[in-house]
């Protein structure tokens, strides 16, 4: 929340932003970070773990680290097409219910419809939208 100071949103939004980004999204399947940059987001207390770690882990031969690079890409790639696929599904999940609460109806010759017609502007002026 904001608070009393209703001027102090901004300072919020950085954190508002990170935790929208590293939060599980269903659509998609993964965290949007992970869909950008194609790993996990990991807290400073894990970097500072993991530093010594990843001093030890490096590579510093050039051809097998631009074949290993080539690996992530692909990886990430396919991590994509896996999230991409993973909204489809959701969707067609989405319409499926939505289309499932709707009621079929037959309408019959000389029936009574309610027809709407976005064109008539039936308050044209004081209440028109700027």
């Amino acid at each position: 929340t904001i608070g009393q100071n209703r001027a102090s949103w901004s300072d919020k939004l950085d954190d508002a932003l990170w935790t929208f980004r590293t939060a599980y999204k269903t659509p998609i399947g993964c965290l949007p970070y992970k869909l950008v940059y194609g790993k996990a987001c990991h807290l400073l207390i894990e970097l500072e773990h993991k530093a010594y770690w990843a001093l030890k882990e490096t590579n510093f031969d050039l051809s097998v680290a631009g074949d290993h690079r080539k690996i992530q890409l692909n990886k990430l790639n396919e991590l994509r097409d896996h999230a991409y696929e993973n909204s489809l599904i959701y969707k067609e999940k989405t319409k499926r219910i939505h289309d499932s609460k709707i009621k079929n109806r037959v309408f019959n010759v000389s029936d009574q419809v309610l027809l709407f017609n976005s064109r008539l502007k039936i308050f044209s002026g004081k209440l028109k939208s700027r």
